[in-house]
């Protein structure tokens, strides 16, 4: 069984090379899904171009963090701060003020390692007018060992990933594609809900 036809054509287009970086920056800035859901399949279906793959997702991330940088910057009170409560992310924000005013640089590493949302990282940075190449340094740095840390484990289990990819594409992608389109639906619900 085989994706379907247009799972099939993003995995192998360049448009989806470009489309997977675009994704990246809305997902630093306003896309409550992690990106990953969507960049393991794109990963195993383009194993020889891993390198460059982690690459433009990490520039694309890089465009979000200056923007969501540039929000906390310029406008905290009136946008980056109705963000955080638009979000629900004010319990994760005061926790990571706290650890912010603590450690700086590593409170922004290790936010753009983990799940919690980078949001906060970017927007706290701006509004403390954390300095721009520091803020660049840790958000590359963190980011850069996720996605390269990713596409490394896609490189060191890809033929198998890709072997139970190709055996099972098409439930594999409906799973991913309703676990995302649930996710997203869950994420809008909490924030109206919040």
């Amino acid at each position: 069984m085989s994706a379907p036809a247009w799972a099939q054509r993003w995995l192998h287009s360049r448009r989806g090379l470009w489309g997977i970086t675009v994704l990246s920056a809305l997902e630093a800035t306003v896309l409550p899904v992690p990106l990953e859901l969507l960049l393991v399949p794109y990963m195993v279906a383009n194993r020889r171009r891993l390198w460059w793959i982690a690459t433009l997702v990490l520039l694309g991330c890089l465009i979000g963090a200056v923007a969501g940088y540039a929000v906390g910057y310029l406008a905290w009170n009136g946008i980056g701060h109705p963000l955080v409560e638009l979000f629900g992310y004010e319990a994760a924000w005061k926790r990571f003020v706290a650890l912010f005013e603590a450690h700086g640089f590593w409170a922004i590493v290790a936010v753009g390692i983990t799940p919690i949302p980078f949001q906060v990282a970017m927007l706290a940075a701006g509004a403390a007018q954390y300095p721009v190449p520091l803020f660049l340094l840790a958000a590359t740095f963190a980011r850069g060992i996720r996605y390269y840390g990713l596409a490394l484990a896609v490189a060191w289990v890809g033929p198998q990933a890709a072997l139970l990819w190709r055996r099972n594409a098409g439930w594999l992608g409906a799973l991913l594609l309703a676990l995302f389109l649930g996710l997203t639906a869950w994420n809008l619900a909490a924030l109206g809900g919040g």
